[in-house]
């Protein structure tokens, strides 16, 4: 019992690793197939430890969400609410920009969904709502908007760019679009890196990853 649990903690590692390339290559297209043959194991082994697309996906990207949630509790007690919403907001397009297949790992979990408690969307959920609750309470941004409607703005963004000459350049312009739409009384004051129509959404967290 001992070696097979050595053997598939091995397994695990070696076919994680094989999807982390796969993943960086190929985003959420990344093929089952080739991670089994790259990792050395058959395709059932790969399904045994992901038996969906999105678990595995999901695993490729749980050191990113570990550090965009731990980004978001720095943030909470930030002077200004609205303030460290956007830096957060600002933070994971970003992130959907910079690695291939996240921002379509998020899009896979739809409000209609149940989504596992340990899912992207539902951890993602958990650190950043309370930045968004917080600056409703402040009175920063409207009362309607939902953590829904800011995850769905921010996968949307990574999306309509990921093809873009310059993805960054363009974000984040739709992102400072999206905010004067958010908090139209506001403009874009307080919005992180706001250096002008065309600046980038070049900028890393603290220990980024990648």
């Amino acid at each position: 019992m001992t070696g097979q649990r050595s053997d598939a903690r091995r397994n695990y590692r070696l076919i994680l690793a094989a999807a982390e390339a796969e993943v960086a290559a190929r985003g959420a297209d990344a093929s089952q197939e080739r991670i089994a043959r790259t990792a050395g194991v058959g395709s059932a082994t790969v399904r045994r430890h992901f038996p969906t697309r999105r678990a595995l996906l999901e695993a490729v990207f749980r050191e990113r969400i570990d550090v965009l949630c731990a980004h978001a509790h720095r943030l909470s007690t930030a002077e200004d609410s609205r303030t460290a919403l956007l830096e957060w907001l600002r933070a994971l397009v970003a992130y959907a920009i910079s690695a291939r297949g996240f921002a379509n790992v998020l899009s896979y979990e739809p409000p209609t969904e149940e989504p596992s408690p340990h899912s992207c969307g539902k951890r993602i959920e958990a650190a950043g709502d309370p930045l968004l609750q917080r600056a409703i309470r402040d009175k920063a941004v409207a009362p309607h908007v939902t953590f829904h409607d800011l995850l769905t703005l921010a996968v949307g963004i990574a999306l309509a760019t990921e093809h873009h000459e310059n993805p960054d350049t363009q974000a984040g312009r739709l992102f400072r679009l999206a905010v004067e739409g958010i908090s139209p009384a506001h403009g874009t004051a307080g919005v992180p890196g706001n250096s002008g129509p065309s600046a980038p959404m070049t900028e890393s967290l603290p220990n980024d990853p990648v």
